[in-house]
């Protein structure tokens, strides 16, 4: 992972770098997602991985399916990519894309589990919260999840907020077992 990640840098940065001075961040994050799909298909996957087909095919192949879905650039973008037979890395690269565009744009996922479903108003309130010590714009999304018994577990970029039950005894357990 942490190689493909390496290989799809420099071109995410490059179509970020693209879209930004162009001010197409949203059209290139629609570009990126719509080619990861088709990049991230398994019959996809099987042509091009096929030792037969030149790069150039394979880069045919891959516009063809997605079917004029592809601006000028973005289906430039597609060859280049063909080129260096680096079509498998779309995924990486539109992941990587959206970190880039999250920074220019000072927002961050954030992934709340909670025991139970919250309501709007809590919602919001969190999302201020977390928004003031983050110091960033913050994209609230929800999950469900019994197992915490209680509480909530908060996940944004690499920090990990745990105020669950589950956690605090997990916690409790370790302090009397060590």
């Amino acid at each position: 992972m942490a190689e493909s990640t390496t290989l799809a840098r420099p071109y995410a940065k490059a179509a970020f770098e693209l879209a930004r001075d162009a001010g197409q961040l949203s059209e290139w994050s629609a570009l990126l997602a719509l080619t990861a799909a088709v990049a991230g298909d398994s019959n996809m996957h099987k042509v091009l991985n096929h030792p037969a087909l030149t790069s150039a095919q394979k880069g045919q192949t891959f516009l063809d399916v997605c079917e004029g879905k592809l601006n000028e650039a973005g289906a430039n973008f597609v060859r280049v990519l063909a080129e260096n037979n680096r079509l498998v890395l779309l995924p990486e690269i539109a992941a990587l894309f959206e970190q880039l565009k999250a920074q220019q744009e000072a927002t961050i996922e954030v992934t709340i589990e909670s025991a139970f479903e919250m309501n709007d108003e809590q919602e919001n309130k969190l999302a201020q919260a977390l928004q003031k010590k983050l110091s960033r714009n913050v994209n609230l999304r929800s999950q469900l999840n019994k197992e915490l018994i209680g509480g909530i577990v908060v996940r944004a970029g690499d920090l990990v907020i745990d105020a669950s039950v589950r956690g605090r005894l997990a916690k409790l357990a370790e302090a009397v077992n060590s």
